[in-house]
């Protein structure tokens, strides 16, 4: 049965205030639990935050109890693999079965403050790929080494690990990393699309699980879905087009360095921009059967980010009208 969980993003809000609306999402019946985004930039200068995620999910693995991962982590710029399979070894360790690692390729938005070349994407997933495997290594408890394209690790070993390792589950929107991600991973993570993308990606993504040796049947679908609600149609467009303005850039945006250069392409969006991309509606029947429709595609998970700042009003309306509706369903 598909899960309904909140999408905790920390570039829109202060991380207090996210821990309570996240107690609060887990009470009104968001029983996947959190999907933390790992930013160290906004999209845009008014969002106005971008917390540190991995102290974050210290505290939300103490505020609540529901499973919770990252979405996404990039390693091999800010993080070294080791590092993120050090953190990610001890909330696995803290919080036994509930922690999942979600890996990405990147974007220069928040990678680029370290300097350097940013490189094209398909060396970006080449590094995402052997990262997975430096991960991997390190998982299992031993004195692993690794010399390998991008990464070098010397004798080096994880003290404090869980009893599993925790699931590794890869961000993919094209059929080349989901399959990859199918072969390396548990599970893989995308975002609301054509109905057509995204049955690709599940053929890929199973294709190579199948190749792995895995069960398809066993690796995890999550899907994070943007929308704007709100009691009013002029309150919900108001909220996508001043919180939200990236929603509706339909161009890839990995390669977008500062905040401010979204603020400025942000000028040019309108609200017939997010058609397609984030569900702008006042209306809670019409949310309920967008998500029925990425209920019955057969993911596990859907995680849900309402862009505006009525987080605790949007909350308390999904958990009463839209939730209880996909669970007859």
């Amino acid at each position: 049965m598909t899960k309904i969980a909140y999408a905790a993003m920390l570039e829109q809000f202060h991380p207090t205030e996210l821990l309570d609306w996240c107690a609060q999402a887990e009470a009104a019946g968001f029983d996947a639990g959190f999907m933390v985004s790992d930013h160290f930039h906004p999209w845009t200068p008014q969002q106005g935050n971008a917390a540190f995620a991995w102290s974050f999910m210290g505290a939300l693995g103490q505020r609540t109890k529901a499973p919770f991962g990252v979405a996404v982590t990039c390693p091999g710029f800010r993080y070294h693999p080791a590092v993120i399979a050090h953190a990610a070894a001890t909330l696995g360790a803290m919080y036994p079965g509930r922690f999942w690692l979600g890996l990405g390729a990147g974007e220069a938005l928040n990678e680029h403050v370290i300097g350097g070349e940013w490189p094209e994407v398909g060396v970006r997933s080449s590094m995402l790929f052997e990262a997975i495997e430096v991960i991997d290594k390190l998982f299992t408890g031993k004195v692993v080494k690794h010399d390998g394209e991008y990464f070098t690790l010397e004798s080096a070993k994880l003290y404090t690990r869980p009893e599993e390792p925790v699931p590794i589950l890869v961000a993919t929107a094209g059929p080349r990393n989901a399959k990859r991600c199918g072969q390396h991973a548990h599970g893989m993570i995308t975002v609301g699309a054509a109905d057509e993308k995204i049955e690709m990606l599940f053929e890929k993504f199973e294709e190579g699980c199948r190749e792995a040796g895995k069960d398809p049947k066993a690796a995890s679908k999550l899907l994070q879905i943007h929308v704007s609600w709100a009691p009013t149609q002029q309150e919900a467009t108001d909220n996508a087009m001043r919180e939200w303005p990236n929603g509706g850039m339909p161009f890839p945006k990995q390669d977008i360095r500062n905040p401010e250069d979204f603020a400025s392409l942000a000028k040019m969006v309108r609200p017939e921009h997010f058609a397609n991309r984030v569900l702008i509606s006042a209306d809670l029947e019409e949310h309920a059967a967008n998500i029925a429709k990425y209920v019955e595609m057969g993911f596990d998970e859907i995680h849900v980010h309402n862009v505006g700042r009525n987080q605790a009003e949007f909350i308390e309306a999904f958990g009463e009208k839209v939730i209880p509706q996909l669970k007859l369903s």
